[in-house]
């Protein structure tokens, strides 16, 4: 099929009826499909289901200390060298938390918001507070700093990570830019990695505020879909701390879609500097996080070499989902010229971007006929995307046959609405 631009007004009729025929057929199925959220499907849970037999009555849980009783602060030391060896670096820069690092995020906002870092004024006591948002990017970020009224700006997300000039701009000449969120490998939603240049412009900044916080986001950090193809993202701790910014930098990680989402253990690596600071809040907030959960992981996992070839079997029901998908993008949207689309090699997320102005209509269209997608927006701060373009594609929770329905169902409902736009109805 030609692209829709070159088609006649009489065609573009022709094919609507053809695809709203198609559409009511679909509707009239009354499908229960969701590709809204990047959870793991039933089968990836299910890989992690031994590591609860290696915690039981019989284990030495009572080592240096009792790892039953309250304290260890900053973790078990067997879960901060687990740890620190997936976020390369050292054991003095690491604190293991609970389950949630979007909770060690909150929290890093809120000790800014409310106490400052490091002597700095807390941002609640200053007139304005700015942070940078790289987009399309993740949702949950912006809710967090929209929560505290910090803000936003958006920062275009360039193939090889934000928009470096940009940031520069707003970091080294507005003291009242206090952040900026990075997704730094396969980020949420577009599956891009910051190159080794885009990691060394972020560490030699040169911040009007002493308090300037890059919140570096590892999520994915080792969700790598093929064996083979993988983006290595450059050590930004050690970047920072070579630049003579050690302190400039929050990175966190978790293993909430490694093990068990919910249940699993996460980690943040900083400055030596920043780690007492925020050890000084934590003696306050908690006696201590879940040091047996912390113990389960390093039994089963044992160190880097063991989640590597742990996270080739979650790659292993990943990579055929994603393959589908784009498969069917490319059969059923190709050479339409209605849609571009990432093609990334880890993660959880495909980017979509349809014609300006369709993304809200395309969901929508889409939770009218059974397929439930994230928000048109949602990747934007405030939920606003100016070009109402950009839709995030999350294939990893339905099963392989819903997902196939759902990405049939999506493309159908790209073609209907841009028909609509070119014809004005």
């Amino acid at each position: 099929m030609k692209p829709l631009k070159e088609m006649s007004k009489d065609e573009l009729k022709d094919l609507l009826t053809k695809l709203e025929n198609e559409y009511n057929e679909i509707k009239a199925k009354n499908l229960n499909l969701n590709m809204a959220r990047g959870k793991p499907e039933s089968l990836q849970l299910d890989l992690s289901m031994p590591l609860l037999d290696t915690i039981n009555s019989q284990s030495n849980l009572n080592k240096a200390m009792d790892y039953r009783n309250y304290g260890i602060l900053d973790g078990t030391d067997e879960a901060k060298v687990f740890m620190a060896e997936l976020l390369e670096t050292t054991v003095d820069h690491v604190v293991v938390y609970g389950n949630s690092s979007l909770n060690i995020m909150f929290d890093q906002i809120s000790r800014g918001y409310t106490h400052g870092y490091l002597g700095n004024a807390p941002w609640c006591k200053l007139d304005k507070v700015k942070f940078l948002c790289p987009v399309p990017g993740y949702d949950r970020h912006f809710a967090i700093t929209e929560h505290f009224d910090i803000e936003m700006i958006a920062i275009p997300l360039l193939e090889d990570g934000p928009d470096m000039d940009m940031v520069k701009e707003y970091v080294e000449n507005d003291e009242t830019v206090k952040g900026i969120w990075c997704v730094p490998q396969y980020a949420n939603p577009t599956g891009t990695s910051y190159s080794k240049e885009t990691v060394e412009r972020f560490a030699s900044l040169k911040p009007a505020a002493k308090d300037f916080r890059i919140f570096w986001d590892n999520a994915y950090i080792i969700h790598h879909l093929y064996d083979d193809n993988q983006d290595h993202v450059e050590n930004i701790l050690t970047a920072c701390e070579k630049a003579g910014n050690p302190n400039m930098v929050f990175e966190f990680c978790s293993t909430a879609k490694v093990s068990f989402p919910g249940a699993g253990i996460s980690a943040l690596a900083t400055s030596i500097d920043n780690k007492e600071d925020i050890l000084k809040h934590m003696t306050v907030q908690t006696i201590g996080h879940d040091k047996i959960n912390q113990m389960r992981h390093v039994e089963y996992f044992k160190n880097l070499d063991g989640l590597k070839m742990h996270m080739k079997k979650h790659a292993d029901i990943l990579r055929p989902k994603f393959e589908s998908v784009l498969d069917i993008f490319e059969k059923e949207l190709g050479g339409l010229e209605i849609g571009t689309w990432t093609q990334p090699k880890g993660g959880y997320f495909i980017s979509f971007y349809a014609l300006d102005g369709c993304a809200k209509d395309i969901v929508k269209a889409c939770k009218e006929a059974g397929a439930i997608l994230t928000n048109a927006g949602a990747t934007y701060p405030y939920g606003k995307d100016p070009k109402d373009s950009n839709i995030r594609i999350a294939p990893s929770f339905p099963p392989m046959d819903e997902l196939k329905q759902a990405a049939q169902l999506f493309t159908l409902c790209v073609k209907l609405v841009s028909v609509k736009k070119y014809l004005n109805v």
